[in-house]
């Protein structure tokens, strides 16, 4: 699998503002990306990009060296998205896995059906009737089935209660693999910070963080409820115990990832972050 964007600019409409603006990045053959970024930075843009459901304004998205735009059957088979907001139609599952599987040649029924065991779901009668959160479970149990090399989820949490959160946790760690591709956009840190290999941070209509989370790890320390900011904190945030800090690492102890605080100090000191980075390289 190679899925690769290149010089990728695009805008919704010949006079609006540039959404994306010369995107270049190639996606790692599996594993779990997130991608981070603030309102408006292009991550559901960058999405329905890859999945072909847009055309770039300039420059390419490629799955194996073709273009996404132009609609395949045989590439759209491998990549399979998953919208913020799903629309389900008026049918029962059973009839709906019977029509949209036989797009997926790789369709697991096992996959599934551990899937709706995991989000406690049933098999409804009429898709179009249920709550935002079960169409959510619904269609996450679908994609995870589908098992395409490229699975793209657009904040898959938002909709979803605390036990199907951690349920979604769950089948993430359960199915994810090397030769599959994870990339998930959220806003919901918490709910992945455990599960992801690599993190992108995205702002400015650009790429500003692309690392493993082993290099940031290297590369930054993260300290938890301390009572004072050191002085050569990178950013801190409040803590019910003082103060959550991310500072350079100088001794290479890894820390676990916080994933508020490296967003936040790489949406307001990106020059810093990009030079601590470049460090270690």
């Amino acid at each position: 699998m190679n899925l690769s964007i290149s010089n990728l600019s695009f805008r919704y409409g010949k006079h609006k503002p540039l959404v994306l603006n010369d995107v270049s990045i190639d996606f790692p053959a599996g594993g779990v990306c997130g991608m981070l970024g603030p309102n408006g930075a292009g991550k559901s843009t960058l999405l329905y990009l890859i999945s072909g459901l847009l055309n770039p304004s300039s420059g390419s998205v490629t799955f194996d060296g073709i273009p996404t735009k132009l609609r395949r059957p045989s590439i759209l088979a491998q990549i399979y998205l998953v919208p913020e907001e799903p629309v389900l139609p008026r049918m029962s599952l059973k009839e709906y896995v019977k029509l949209y599987s036989a797009f997926y040649p790789d369709f697991n029924t096992e996959i599934l059906n551990d899937a709706l065991k995991e989000f406690n779901m049933f098999m409804p009668d009429r898709l179009d009737s249920l709550s935002m959160g079960q169409k959510k479970k619904i269609v996450l149990s679908f994609a995870l089935a589908a098992t395409t090399p490229v699975l793209l989820m657009d904040e898959p949490t938002n909709g979803l209660d605390i036990p199907g959160k951690a349920a979604f946790r769950r089948l993430v760690a359960r199915y994810a693999s090397d030769d599959k591709l994870f990339l998930i956009s959220t806003h919901q840190v918490r709910d992945l910070d455990q599960l992801l290999d690599r993190i992108l941070i995205m702002d400015l209509n650009k790429f500003l963080v692309n690392e493993n989370v082993y290099d940031l790890q290297q590369a930054f320390s993260f300290m938890r409820n301390i009572p004072q900011v050191p002085d050569n904190a990178i950013t801190a945030l409040p803590s019910l115990g003082g103060f959550d800090v991310m500072l350079p690492n100088d001794d290479s102890d890894e820390t676990d990832i916080n994933l508020e605080l490296l967003f936040e100090a790489t949406v307001n000191h990106p020059d810093k972050i990009t030079s601590i980075l470049n460090l270690r390289k």
